[in-house]
């Protein structure tokens, strides 16, 4: 049997509308609960969720990304911009809060999301990217990768789970004028 087409629509998610927020925060919750979180070990209490996406839509110098598969929110990644007293470090902008829930992955996500935010910081004058993962989302790094990110750093204590820890790797990736 072939397989259907999915359709992948990526985009700024500016505000929340209809469905949005259910959509993110159980996107959110599913790719934390396999281990692909940003950050969170266990899903927080719904409400903790929802406020964190409400807020993070108010932080100036951070644009959210969202993955649709077949209409449906299944991935985010943030772009960040450095603080303004960080002039030091105005030609760089990071990526977090990276995810794609599980039951998404595999159907092309990863990259029209990264490309997306490539795009707008190189738009806005950045000529380089960062970003950071723990060692245990081989996937994850092997998209990184894929894309140009070169490792330059490893930390043996990034995190801790499950009372051990985890290495991390910090990627950069110079964006060409």
């Amino acid at each position: 049997m072939p397989r259907l087409k999915t359709e992948i629509l990526v985009s700024q998610l500016r505000e929340l509308r209809n469905n949005d927020l259910a959509e993110l925060c159980d996107a959110a919750e599913a790719a934390i609960i396999a281990g692909g979180g940003f950050g969170w070990l266990t899903p927080p209490h719904r409400d903790v969720m929802e406020s964190y996406w409400r807020g993070v839509l108010l932080i100036p110098g951070v644009t959210v990304y969202i993955g649709r598969l077949d209409g449906v929110i299944a991935a985010s990644l943030q772009l960040a911009r450095p603080p303004s007293n960080a002039e030091a470090c105005t030609h760089a902008a990071n990526i977090t809060t990276f995810f794609i829930a599980p039951w998404a992955r595999g159907h092309g996500l990863s990259h029209p999301l990264l490309e997306a935010a490539e795009e707008q910081a190189q738009r806005e004058g950045y000529t380089v990217i960062n970003l950071d993962v723990r060692d245990t989302q081989k996937r994850a790094i092997q998209v990184f990768e894929a894309r140009g990110y070169e490792c330059w750093g490893k930390h043996e204590k990034y995190a801790r789970v499950g009372g051990n820890y985890v290495t991390g790797y910090y990627y950069a990736k110079a964006l060409t004028p």
